[in-house]
């Protein structure tokens, strides 16, 4: 596998709003795509992480290309869709054009966020057992595909 090159113009992301500051750059392996790990803030005050799997593989699917936590103190103020328009530019610079974005079925605050971005459902499915974040007790997960512009 060779080495993954990331953009360093990447390390910090605003819209004047939200803030993205880079936490972690990994290469990927085998399972794991390349990625960059953000903290989000309002202000100066942390309020949750973002990061942008670069690629597609076998595991991206169930995966999916964006993973983001709010803090909860901070949830409902639309903060990981903001990070998320961001994170495109990371994307669309990695010459991406559609993203897969994934959520456990339960998980209503997210997949409102998935859909209010434009992302239209594949399919809600449980993970296959070689996929390696599989656990028995997995939740079927809500498939999204986006075409970022």
């Amino acid at each position: 596998m060779s080495k993954f090159e990331f953009m360093n113009d990447f390390n910090f992301l605003s819209d004047g709003e939200i803030t993205l500051k880079i936490l972690q750059k990994y290469n990927g392996d085998d399972e794991l795509l390349p990625f960059y790990y953000y903290e989000i803030f309002i202000d100066d005050t942390p309020v949750g992480k973002i990061s942008i799997r670069i690629g597609s593989n076998y595991h991206s699917y169930y995966n999916g290309n964006i993973g983001y936590e709010i803090d909860k103190g901070y949830r409902g103020n639309h903060y990981s869709y903001k990070a998320c328009k961001l994170v495109f530019h990371v994307a669309k610079a990695h010459g991406m054009n559609e993203l897969i974005i994934t959520c456990d079925e339960s998980n209503i605050a997210s997949y409102k966020t998935i859909e209010k971005l434009g992302a239209e459902l594949i399919e809600t499915v449980k993970p296959p057992e070689d996929y390696f974040a599989y656990r028995e007790d997995m939740e079927k997960q809500k498939i999204y595909k986006l075409h970022i512009k």
